[in-house]
């Protein structure tokens, strides 16, 4: 053996310089539960998307296109990342395969690691974005055009697949690093308080928070709105009535994300910038509990739609009767409280009106002579 051989011998690549494997063989528990977790997520995704597809033909309004739209990329990423790194993990707890030597390069660690970033990060960027447009939709309807094409919302969902997917790129570029961790079946970003690794953690901390955030505050608003629109009575009430069910669906998505990720999030903002040593007892936990939102969000589209509750009560005419009718005294408690506000706006609009009127001179200029 050369003596020019001992260094190569001996170097660690950068992914597994923190946890070097082989590792400890996980208990047999572990397989069944990671197996029955990826399936069914799968199977929800899938069941989800069919679901999509067929109400995608049959609606006849354009902003529920919409919706439908980017429900359907987020039922796409769900889909997507269950099956990318569930895979991975199924395969290493099947077969355990030491990674040093399937990987000796760190590609494939850093694929993972990418891989785990970008779904992680893309369903709460389709939240944000998806709150958003349900906002302008809502309470600036004419902001928006009616004859915008379908086209923009895909560019849209592309636009947030991309965002994501740059924020995945960058600890290939230097700013963070992605690393094996324990117990040697997953690689993620080095949660760590020193250089870079620091800026990046809180970069992906950060940008989920943000737009749990935006998706909490706009939907909140938007709730509002549409609350004061269907107390009234008018022959937009089936209208009304698809907001309501889109709205709903995107707050009980946005809840499913900020119960699942917002505990990882804030994990891991709190461990770099406090400086204290990673707990991987905690991170197993709360990333366990951010996969979550990958199987409870399909049936969020599976079960909360009309043609579910017209199954669940058949007796009710859902034709003629409003969401909002539902629950009556809820709707004239919403009544009685948002009476007052609607009353001042009308009246200021009148007032705004009125004041218009006066300040306008009438015209005394005479038409021309007709030739």
């Amino acid at each position: 053996m050369n003596a020019s051989d001992g260094p190569a011998a001996n170097y660690t690549p950068l992914c597994y310089s923190i946890n070097n494997p082989p590792f400890m063989l996980p208990p047999s528990g572990a397989v069944r539960f990671s197996a029955t977790f990826s399936a069914v997520g799968l199977t929800s995704n899938l069941v989800a998307f069919i679901v999509l597809v067929n109400s995608f033909r049959k609606t006849q309004s354009r902003s529920r296109s919409f919706f439908l739209i980017f429900l359907g990329g987020l039922v796409v990423t769900d889909f997507m990342g269950l099956l990318v790194t569930g895979s991975i993990v199924v395969s290493f707890y099947v077969t355990h395969f030491n990674w040093r030597d399937v990987d000796p390069d760190c590609h494939f660690c850093n694929f993972m690691g990418m891989s785990m970033v970008f779904y992680g990060l893309s369903p709460l960027l389709l939240g944000a974005t998806m709150a958003i447009e349900r906002f302008i939709g809502i309470n600036h309807p004419f902001a928006r055009s009616t004859s915008m094409p379908k086209s923009r919302t895909v560019s849209m969902v592309l636009m947030v697949w991309l965002l994501a997917g740059c924020i995945a790129l960058l600890p290939l570029m230097g700013l963070g690093s992605y690393h094996m961790q324990i117990p040697g079946s997953w690689c993620f970003f080095n949660i760590s308080s020193e250089g870079s690794d620091l800026v990046f953690s809180l970069i992906f901390s950060l940008v989920g928070l943000i737009s749990i955030a935006v998706s909490f505050l706009l939907n909140t608003v938007s709730v509002v709105t549409l609350i004061r629109v269907c107390c009234g009575q008018g022959g937009s009430q089936r209208r009304r009535d698809h907001e309501v069910e889109m709205m709903v669906q995107l707050i009980l998505i946005m809840l499913i994300a900020s119960i699942s990720w917002c505990p990882l999030l804030v994990f891991i903002a709190q461990t770099v910038l406090t400086g204290s040593p990673l707990s991987v007892k905690y991170l197993l936990r709360w990333l366990r509990f951010a996969t979550c939102n990958q199987i409870l969000d399909p049936w969020v589209y599976i079960l909360f739609r009309r043609a579910v509750l017209k199954k669940v009560n058949p007796r009710r005419d859902w034709a003629r009767g409003s969401i909002m009718t539902l629950y009556p005294s809820f709707s004239e408690t919403v009544r009685r409280f948002t009476r007052s506000s609607i009353g001042s706006n009308l009246g200021s609009a009148e007032m705004e009106e009125t004041e218009k009127s006066k300040a306008t001179p009438p015209s005394t200029s005479k038409p021309p002579p007709s030739p």
